[in-house]
C-alpha cells in the first residue's frame, strides 16, 4: 500500500458560503482556514492546495468574547522612523468589516508561497449579498 499524494490537477474545489453574523471570530477564522487549506478533506496533502474557496458574509456582524473591541490593536509599519499605526479593533471594524476576518484567517495560514495562494480563495463580504451566486456555493 502506497502513500497517496494529492495532485494539482485532481484537487476538487468547491465553493462554500459562510455567514458569519453572531459568530465568535477566532473560532469562525480556524474553521475558515481549515476548509481553505483542505484538511477537512480525505486527501489533504500538506504541499498541495486541495482547500475550497470560501465566501464570508455579513463579516460586519462577528462577535468577539471579552474586552477585545477595546484591547485588540493592530499594528503596522512603514519602515520609516516613527511611522506605525497602531489602530484598535473597534475602529478597524467600523471602517472595514471584512478586513477583521481576513486579518484573523491571515494569521492562521502557513507563511509560504503556498499559504498566499490559498489565502487568495478567501473572499469576505461585510453585507449579506456576494456576487459569487454562478458558483452555486454551499452554506455551511
Amino acid at each position: 500500500m502506497s502513500t497517496f499524494h494529492a495532485r494539482p490537477e485532481t484537487a476538487e474545489r468547491n465553493w462554500v458560503v459562510i455567514d458569519a453574523q453572531e459568530q465568535i471570530l477566532g473560532r469562525l477564522s480556524s474553521r475558515i482556514a481549515t476548509i481553505l487549506r483542505g484538511k477537512n478533506k480525505p486527501q489533504f496533502t500538506t504541499h498541495v492546495d486541495t482547500g475550497d474557496f470560501v465566501v464570508v458574509i455579513n463579516a460586519e456582524k462577528v462577535q468577539v468574547t471579552g474586552n477585545k473591541w477595546e484591547d485588540k490593536t493592530y499594528f503596522r509599519h512603514s519602515g520609516f522612523p516613527g511611522a506605525e499605526k497602531i489602530t484598535p479593533l473597534r475602529k478597524l471594524s467600523a471602517k472595514h468589516p471584512e478586513r477583521v476576518i481576513y486579518l484573523a484567517v491571515k494569521g492562521m495560514m502557513p507563511k509560504t508561497r503556498l499559504g498566499r495562494k490559498q489565502l487568495r480563495k478567501l473572499k469576505v463580504y461585510a453585507g449579506a449579498e456576494h456576487p459569487h451566486a454562478a458558483q452555486q456555493p454551499a452554506a455551511i
